[in-house]
């Protein structure tokens, strides 16, 4: 980062004297939506160059957000680090230059973009559109104009979103993926567009043609081995998911991911059209970025045969009975019964032990049922010993600690960065540059409902970046992760609520693809 770069405050920037020439010291803010629009970022600069030039001003500040959805400000490191600036008045500039409104953002209620303008305004700095026919001087012909830009900025989004899912149904009925890992026992084939075999992809690639695309092939023989074997002991020797995964631990057979086999890995290979030769796509809608929605069926849009089928439809649809039948809904006296009759077996009961019975619900649907499984727990008349909870919470944990440093080396090595996990302690270091430790925050509920986490610091490791891995309510998937370098924060732990002020909310992310930036290696060919 030069010197420009640098944020200055404005004790410094008295220090120096006035600017040149009487110019006003301005920020810049740029955004791109995708990687693709490669030259985006630096075309937006020299336009914003050109026009603090013309309006007498110097840009001290650059703010950028690289590949970056306008839709929320869910993400955008640049456009939170400004905000929190601005608002903690640790800024040196009286102004902030965008290139339009749509860089601003593509907001889908336009007064969350007028919103984020206030909060600077109100801090006695203005934003100036650069490419816009209006001046932004707060007359009621900008305030009409601006608006107007807001609204048709999110219905543009609206509109490509459209257009992008109907192009997207339309190459899953043609039999061709849409993303997302084959999955054990199959493979991504690349295909040009004529339906020419080019070559398996391996994890992690991604085809460079636009032309190209990929479809499903079958594995190798021992993994559709596995499939199909699968499939038997669900079917015909009556094993649950359980004891499937079980058999297969103990024959040292791993998943796709290089992992052992659980109920759920299972159930999966189970329940997925893709081993029969079916394209399916739209199970759950994300779009534009507002609430993912799990889909009924009949909105699914579904390709039959595109793919190499592994195993016959009859015995998918045979599996797919069983399933349905252990999986009807029960009634609440049912669900009870089934509990106590664990409760009976074990002694006690836990989360793992209901999620592990192959027929009872699993431990979510009790809590949902009965609004906590502590509250199922006392209808059946089991009270829990705190310690049970913690041991069993504690192990789940631990595991995934374990789980998630190995995804971490093994996405950062796939960059083709060099990373050294420490075994006793599991900090990594970083192509011998930073180092890194992972705390797993795990979910806990005060006296009064509310969710917290506590994110620790190791004062003896002192790691340049600590990653908390906010878990979920049920402690058992990630909720998000917060990126603390530890020359922002000096104090032992951190607390966290669910919603949190600008300050902290810089930090956070929905995956560690800022942590995957951090680790890249550009050729130095590249950069020149």
């Amino acid at each position: 980062m030069s010197d420009r770069d640098q944020p200055r405050t404005r004790q410094e920037l008295s220090g120096l004297g006035a600017p040149k020439d009487n110019k006003l010291p301005v920020a810049q803010y740029s955004r791109m939506s995708t990687e693709h629009q490669r030259y985006s970022i630096e075309n937006q600069q020299a336009a914003i160059k050109r026009y603090a030039d013309k309006h007498n001003m110097e840009i001290v500040q650059n703010y950028a957000d690289a590949g970056k959805s306008g839709l929320s400000i869910d993400g955008r490191s640049g456009l939170k680090k400004l905000i929190v600036d601005v608002t903690t008045q640790n800024v040196g500039f009286k102004a902030i230059l965008v290139f339009d409104v749509s860089r601003w953002g593509r907001f889908q209620d336009a007064d969350e973009a007028a919103y984020y303008e206030y909060i600077c305004k109100k801090a006695g700095i203005s934003v100036h559109y650069c490419a816009e026919q209006f001046d932004n001087d707060g007359s009621p012909v900008s305030t009409i104009v601006k608006g107007v830009k807001r609204a048709m900025a999110g219905e543009y989004s609206r509109e490509l979103s459209s257009k992008v899912f109907a192009g997207q149904c339309r190459l899953i009925e043609k039999g061709f993926r849409q993303g997302g890992s084959a999955g054990y026992g199959l493979r991504r084939m690349l295909v040009d567009e004529q339906g020419t075999e080019k070559g398996v992809l391996t994890r992690g690639q991604q085809k460079s043609l636009q032309t190209d695309r990929v479809i499903l092939v079958p594995g190798p023989k021992e993994e559709t081995q596995t499939v199909k074997r699968i499939y038997d002991m669900f079917v015909e020797q009556g094993m649950s998911e359980a004891e499937i995964a079980a058999s297969l631990n103990a024959e040292n057979i791993k998943t796709d991911l290089d992992r052992d086999w659980s109920r759920g890995t299972i159930h999966q290979i189970l329940t997925n059209e893709k081993y029969i030769g079916n394209n399916l796509f739209n199970r759950t809608s994300f779009k534009l970025k507002q609430r993912r929605v799990k889909n009924t069926p009949d909105m699914w849009i579904r390709a039959e045969n595109a793919f190499e089928p592994i195993v016959s439809a009859e015995l998918f649809h045979t599996a797919k009975g069983i399933i349905r039948e252990r999986a009807r809904r029960f009634s609440e006296q049912e669900m009870l019964d089934r509990l106590k009759s664990l409760y009976d077996q074990y002694g006690y009961i836990s989360g793992i032990i209901i999620d592990e019975a192959p027929n009872t619900p699993s431990s979510s649907a009790y809590s949902h049922r009965f609004g906590s499984l502590i509250r199922a727990y006392s209808l059946i008349g089991f009270e829990p010993d705190r310690d049970y909870r913690y041991i069993e919470i504690n192990r789940t944990l631990r595991s995934y600690h374990a789980e998630t440093v190995a995804s971490i080396v093994r996405a950062i090595e796939l960059l083709g960065a060099t990373v050294e996990s420490d075994p006793a302690t599991q900090l990594l270091t970083i192509n011998s540059e930073f180092s890194v430790s992972i705390c797993i925050a795990r979910h806990l509920f005060t006296n009064a409902g509310s969710s917290r986490w506590k994110v620790r610091f190791d004062s003896k490791l002192r790691p340049d970046v600590t990653i908390g891995v906010r878990m979920d309510q049920e402690n058992e998937a990630a909720l998000d992760y917060y990126l603390l370098p530890r020359l922002d924060f000096q104090s032992s732990s951190v607390r966290l609520a669910l919603h949190n002020e600008l300050a902290l909310d810089v930090y956070r992310f929905e995956s560690i693809e800022p942590l995957l930036r951090m680790s890249d290696r550009t050729p130095i060919a590249e950069v020149a």
